[in-house]
């Protein structure tokens, strides 16, 4: 699986679990650190919890296992890191504080939806 599949395949696991304003931003223009971020928002530490537990599950069963990953304590901002594919799980109020989106503006931004 690589970057883009990979990014896409997490963002249809954050719906599942309910993720609000999920996008995929395209990094691999811009910069070295990674390809792909997924960023999405998550109402509770309950879901926040419940996204983070499914996309690292799924992808184990992959083989596909996070090279880092914090955030687990707080449950306020989780960052899964695959390497090609960082995954943020924010909740709201983070996510508008810290505003990725704003900061890595030069990034393709795919929204993501259940049509997508």
């Amino acid at each position: 699986m690589d970057g883009k599949e990979l990014a896409q395949f997490i963002a249809k696991l954050t719906l599942d679990k309910k993720a609000e304003n999920v996008v995929i931003m395209d990094l691999g223009e811009i910069t070295t650190i990674t390809d792909y971020f997924v960023i999405c928002s998550a109402q509770s530490d309950v879901q926040v919890k419940a996204i983070s537990d499914s996309i690292t599950t799924e992808l184990k069963q992959r083989d596909i296992r996070a090279w880092h990953s914090e955030g687990h304590q707080s449950l306020n901002w989780v960052l899964l890191d695959y390497v090609d594919v960082v995954v943020h799980i924010f909740k709201p109020e983070i996510r508008e504080y810290y505003a990725l989106e704003n900061l890595w503006g030069d990034a393709k931004i795919i929204e993501v939806n259940d049509e997508y």
